[in-house]
């Protein structure tokens, strides 16, 4: 696992953004895992700003998002179809028809989790997966004791998670219960990973993710499983880390090799 940590959020999604189109320079038809969620923000506006800038293009890129809640239309304000297109689909060249989410209103919820698990193999796998982490350590909608070999499903929402994310509603009452989410096991076959942190309530769960044991109570811990794995923070929500100082020292190297093969 590569740890980065820098000054702030807004450096965390500039080496994001930069993460993501150096994924697509090498490989213009990429398909990209997105998420969505208060920490991406940023993400997808420095992505914005580079699209417009001429430095980017998704024209030929693919998306599958990681999670949506059951019950919500695409049409609903909080949906999370609805807060892709707002916040990045509409905003550069990416096709409509090429970006997909689970179905939270299908009839058969069941056989829509089977079948975004299909496409996602249909479409060559996801080269790069950009995860957020919860507060208690989940990823998706991967609750604390998912197991670490679960694929795409059904599954209920913890009164914390709820809680968590009834800042975007009116109120906990009219957060859904139930979401479809990829699986831990789904989101590891993406051939790299890309976690992004900020903020001091993220400190608890990062350090379990990094230093503490594999353990499905920790759901992002699996990404210690995974051999292409970055993890970008900003100081608050690497401020229970204890072993910052060696991050430091193996992202600097890590930087002085990458440069002298690009010589």
């Amino acid at each position: 696992m590569r740890v980065v940590v820098l000054d702030s959020p807004q450096e965390v999604s500039c080496r994001a953004a930069e993460l993501f189109c150096q994924t697509i320079r090498s490989r213009p038809n990429s398909v990209l895992g997105l998420a969505t969620g208060g920490t991406p923000l940023g993400t997808y506006n420095a992505l914005v700003e580079r699209y417009r800038a001429g430095e980017v293009s998704f024209a030929q890129c693919t998306s599958f998002n990681l999670d949506e809640y059951v019950g919500l239309g695409a049409e609903h304000e909080q949906s999370y179809a609805s807060f892709m297109r707002k916040n990045f689909f509409d905003r550069v060249d990416i096709p409509h028809a090429r970006c997909f989410l689970p179905d939270g209103t299908a009839k058969d919820l069941q056989a829509a989790a089977l079948a975004y698990e299909a496409q996602v193999a249909e479409a060559g796998g996801i080269d790069l997966q950009l995860l957020g982490v919860g507060s208690d350590g989940h990823i998706a909608f991967n609750e604390p004791g998912s197991s670490l070999a679960s694929r795409t499903r059904i599954k209920a929402l913890t009164e914390r998670t709820r809680r968590d994310n009834a800042r975007f509603f009116s109120s906990i009452d009219e957060v859904p219960r139930l979401s479809i989410t990829m699986g831990v096991g789904s989101i590891l076959d993406a051939r790299r990973i890309l976690l992004i942190a900020t903020g001091s309530n993220k400190a608890s769960a990062v350090r379990a993710l990094i230093e503490g044991p594999l353990t499905a109570q920790v759901p992002a811990s699996a990404l210690q499983l995974h051999p292409h794995a970055t993890v970008v923070l900003d100081q608050e929500a690497a401020s229970w880390l204890t072993r910052i100082d060696y991050y430091r020292e193996v992202e600097h190297i890590q930087c002085e090799i990458e440069a002298s093969i690009k010589q």
